[in-house]
């Protein structure tokens, strides 16, 4: 192995960010000017780097509006930049997607929509939908977030329960072209949950969001509810007539950052494993990791010591604790907790975006004596973990990894080195 195991992890890391950046992904998609007016619009953690690549490529002129998340801003010239809110939204996000409602108001067939959409931008599009207020989406999106609902099901509730997503901000645009450049941060990478989808047509229904809550108990605020029951107000569904000018463009996803990680461990003579993107509890997640690596340890299965195990996706945490956590932060300590300091087996966890849910930093790194210090550092692994308090674990170990936002999103990024040492004491 040519570095440290740590700092080998860090340069996968690395390249999974650099392979998702609007720099790079963005510049070969962006399609011809039109006839008349382009005004770009956007959501999303990586908005406003998307919008900086759009004016130093673009050929022609550009007017418009992006909201991203508070922090991950970039100077334009062009369009404005606005920060908002995430992942519960603010004013200031409702405030922008009424602002983008009005850049796209009396276009017409000749003006063409360019819209910048990545992850994140459902939180940051906050529109309340008729007879909601914006503390009835705030409320909705902490229950949850605490409740163990997957990004799909989160997304479905935002539709219905907004005036700009699931397709309504196309048939706003209607009938200019609309072109959606997406940065996909879901499994499945599903044009239509990416940011619940403001420009594509939604094939979920308001009784789904209503399922949706009722299968994880939320039941306030009563308005939202009432909603999802009554209102006759549905999404614009495939086939809408209002959205026949709207194609999206995939600019870059999980599996292509997977892939550039992978491409820098074999030049490591590392073998790489793509594990895919996947969901799923975090813990389990983790528990689930760690039996494949022993696995790897005592029989070089399914591959062969040395390698790396390489996973993206989304987990989610179901919070019970009291302590800071994030998904990447509960990923790792579940993970520590189940390799029990096995020799050879080191590992990072973190957040393309740069924040790990809603802390500071992107994730966090394992190695094998990482219980070890933790124990000398008076914390018990276990209980941490049943507090949820995965940051405050790493944080008092010096084991964070603080990147500041990233301005891209591809979800979450893991990856678990397995090294000759593992031989030293693994179990026959």
């Amino acid at each position: 192995m040519k570095e440290q195991p740590a700092q080998l992890l860090r340069r996968l890391f690395d390249a999974a960010v650099e392979a998702a950046s609007p720099a790079t992904c963005l510049p070969a998609h962006l399609p011809a000017p039109p006839r008349g007016r382009t005004v770009v619009i956007g959501a999303g953690k990586a908005a406003a780097a998307m919008a900086r690549a759009v004016e130093d490529h673009w050929q022609g002129e550009l007017s418009g509006i992006v909201v991203t998340r508070y922090g991950h801003g970039v100077a334009c010239s062009q369009i404005e930049v606005v920060e908002a809110a995430h992942p519960v939204p603010d004013a200031a996000g409702r405030e922008a997607a009424v602002r983008i409602l009005e850049q796209v108001r009396g276009l017409g067939e000749d003006d063409l929509v360019l819209c910048l959409i990545s992850g994140g931008g459902s939180s940051l599009l906050a529109l309340p939908g008729p007879g909601l207020t914006l503390e009835d989406k705030q409320a909705v999106n902490r229950a949850l977030l605490r409740s163990g609902a997957n990004i799909g099901e989160m997304n479905c509730v935002r539709k219905h329960l907004s005036a700009i997503k699931g397709g309504r901000l196309a048939a706003a645009c209607a009938p200019a072209q609309v072109v959606t450049l997406m940065i996909s941060d879901v499994p499945g990478d599903d044009p239509a949950v990416i940011a619940s989808g403001p420009t594509v047509a939604d094939p979920t229904s308001n009784a789904d969001a209503l399922a949706i809550l009722e299968k994880y108990a939320i039941s306030e605020p009563a308005a939202v509810v009432q909603h999802l029951r009554t209102t006759p107000d549905e999404t614009p569904k495939p086939g809408d007539s209002r959205l026949a000018g709207a194609t999206a463009v995939m600019l870059t996803t999980p599996q292509d950052s997977l892939q550039a990680a992978a491409k820098v461990a074999e030049g490591h003579a590392i073998r790489p494993v793509i594990l895919g993107d996947l969901e799923g509890e975090a813990r389990d997640v983790a528990l689930v990791h760690a039996g494949i690596a022993r696995q790897i340890a005592r029989y070089d299965q399914p591959a062969a010591v040395p390698c790396v195990l390489i996973s993206g996706g989304e987990t989610t945490v179901t919070v019970r604790g009291q302590g800071r956590g994030g998904r990447n932060a509960e990923f790792m300590l579940a993970l520590a907790v189940a390799l029990d300091g096995h020799p050879g087996i080191y590992a990072i966890a973190g957040d393309t975006d740069g924040i790990d849910g809603t802390e500071d930093n992107a994730g966090c790194i394992l190695t094998p004596d990482t219980l070890d210090r933790a124990r000398r550092a008076g914390l018990n692994a276990k209980a941490e973990l049943a507090n949820n308090n995965g940051y405050g674990f790493f944080q008092a170990i010096d084991d964070l990894i603080v990147t500041g936002p990233t301005r891209t999103n591809v979800n979450d990024f893991r990856a678990i080195l397995i090294t000759e040492a593992c031989r030293r004491t693994a179990a026959p």
